[in-house]
């Protein structure tokens, strides 16, 4: 069984592939809601799931570094690094 550290990175991840994939056909279809409406889906998904990564296990990327007297992003292991 996955612990929850690859559970909550692999959730991101897969939000991740379906965002870009769903924003290259909204490119060129604009005006289709049911994509939109899709795309609002995934993306609530990935910000909910990104967010509990992030409060449990450090940031996801340089933009998820809260700051402090330090630059704390090289303090945990990288998301994609086994422990």
């Amino acid at each position: 069984m996955e612990d929850n550290r690859e559970m909550l990175l692999k959730r991101v991840q897969i939000c991740d592939f379906i965002l870009v994939e769903t924003n290259e056909y909204l490119d060129t279809h604009p005006n289709d809601q049911a994509a939109l409406d899709y795309f609002k889906k995934y993306n609530e998904m990935r910000r909910t799931a990104a967010k509990e990564f992030t409060e449990k296990y450090g940031p996801l990327n340089m933009w998820d570094v809260e700051g402090g007297n330090r630059w704390n992003w090289v303090d945990d292991p990288w998301p994609w690094e086994k422990q």
